[in-house]
């Protein structure tokens, strides 16, 4: 009886194990077939070819809660003079194909302006796929970003004025920074009030060639540090400051936003009652303090596997006027006075 009772907790064992892990071998599979693909010469378009007057907008999706903002965000950028086409990177496998098809739909009609937005699925949730160099980025520049961050579009066409300018470095919004604790002897991932080191996703700027790098580059070292950002559900935009660090040693570029609004940042306020908090909670960077754990994790790991130490603090930021700021009274309000 002893045997038999054995015999079947192995076999059930096995069962277990076999049904948990053959969804992950299968979604490593299809990632690195993916890779091959994409990152096969002959699927890149010949550089020559690239357009240098408008950029690509690549937004990452996930959450179907913020599905509303994501297409209000997505016309926005598609009115842009300086968009040449807006890819929507879906990256929620469990999303239901009539979600996905009316979604698509959604996003195709309302292209106010003369760039397209697409819809492509994800066959996986790996934040890497947001850095894939796809054939169908016909463009010099490409803008990555989030799908619950608003931005201006005279903030956008400056910022890309600024990229044009310095074609070889990161340009961004929203910047943080890398440091070190002295007492525990660790990198950490923080925010300095007069030096950045670090753009996040939430709009970044860069040329198509850092896409290529990042997900075709780098042979085994970069291999370990992308399946890290897949254990880590994080830190692709940390990854990405390193290799443009390590390609130009100098640090992103800051430039200043008109209006920049952060639906998921968690200093946005509850009594909106329009469903935003629902927005601002599906954010990963809501739970703050181990947000900020993992991601020091982050740099410690990829300054191992780099040998090296490569970010570089910036300072300041790039603004598109230094018009007066004075306050002057109009009516019963303090403006500036140059508004």
């Amino acid at each position: 009886m002893g045997v038999y009772a054995v015999a079947i907790c192995l076999f059930f064992s096995l069962s277990v194990v076999l049904c948990l892990r053959i969804p992950n071998l299968s979604s490593d599979i299809e990632k690195d077939t993916i890779l091959l693909s994409v990152c096969h010469p002959g699927n890149q378009p010949n550089p020559r070819t690239l357009r240098s007057d408008q950029l690509t907008v690549l937004i990452n999706g996930y959450s179907e809660s913020r599905i509303p903002l994501l297409q209000s965000i997505a016309a926005s950028y598609s009115a842009s003079p300086v968009v040449s086409s807006v890819l929507v990177l879906w990256g929620n496998p469990s999303t239901s194909p009539l979600t996905l098809s009316q979604l698509a739909y959604n996003l195709s009609v309302s292209s106010w302006g003369n760039a397209a937005i697409s819809l492509v699925p994800q066959p996986s949730s790996s934040l890497n796929a947001r850095f894939l160099p796809r054939s169908s980025i016909g463009t010099r520049a490409v803008l990555v970003c989030d799908d619950d961050v608003e931005v201006d579009m005279k903030t956008v066409e400056f910022a890309f004025r600024m990229w044009k300018g310095n074609p070889d470095r990161l340009i961004g919004i929203f910047v943080r920074s890398h440091d070190i604790d002295m007492t525990r002897k660790e990198w950490i991932y923080t925010v300095h009030p007069n030096k950045y080191s670090i753009v996040l996703t939430k709009f970044m700027m860069m040329k198509r060639e850092y896409l290529f790098k990042y997900s075709c580059g780098g042979g085994s070292p970069m291999h370990e540090m992308r399946k890290m950002v897949d254990e880590m559900r994080n830190c692709e935009d940390i990854l990405m400051n390193f290799v443009v660090a390590e390609e130009t040693n100098t640090g992103p570029l800051m430039v200043g936003a008109e209006r920049a609004r952060d639906w998921g940042d968690p200093r946005n306020e509850d009594s909106d009652g329009d469903g935003l908090r629902l927005v601002r909670d599906v954010g990963l960077s809501s739970r703050k303090a181990e947000h900020r754990k993992r991601r020091g994790k982050c740099i410690t790991e990829f300054h191992r596997v780099f040998g090296r130490m490569p970010l570089r603090y910036s300072y300041g930021k790039l603004v598109s006027s230094v018009g007066e700021q004075g306050l002057c009274k109009k009516g019963s309000n303090l403006v500036l006075c140059d508004h």
